[in-house]
């Protein structure tokens, strides 16, 4: 692919070609710790390291919407009720926790740690990850 189109920059992001859920859900995390490792907002790549680093959340698939942080327990069904969403606004350092990407906040804390610790704090006792 890469010698046929030389123009276009493969990212790897949805490049498992059997589309094992366990596969496609390391796979999005490497996309979003590269997407954020180049983005211009030191908040965004720290609440994404964060998260990557946190075993319980690592299991989720990950996704994000209006430049918030989500996760499902399958990568199929992404608009599932979420128990967490964790935004950044750019330029303000601190984080806003809440249960979906536009509802009413339930948390501002000041680091992505913090961020992370209520996210899992958040997660429901009877959520089934599948790895």
């Amino acid at each position: 692919m890469r010698q046929a189109a030389t123009f276009d920059l493969l990212t790897g992001r949805f490049e498992v070609p059997d589309n094992n859920p366990a596969d496609v859900i390391a796979s999005e995390w490497q996309w979003l710790l590269k997407d954020a490792d180049g983005a211009d907002w030191p908040q965004y790549q720290a609440l994404i390291e964060s998260a990557y680093a946190e075993p319980k959340l690592r299991r989720l698939y990950p996704f994000t919407g209006h430049w918030a942080l989500g996760f499902s327990p399958t990568p199929d069904y992404l608009f599932t009720p979420s128990f967490v969403s964790i935004d950044s606004l750019l330029g303000t350092g601190d984080y806003t926790i809440r249960e979906w990407w536009n509802g009413p906040a339930l948390h501002h804390v000041t680091t992505a740690a913090e961020a992370i610790a209520i996210a899992v704090d958040r997660i429901p006792a009877d959520l089934s990850p599948i790895i």
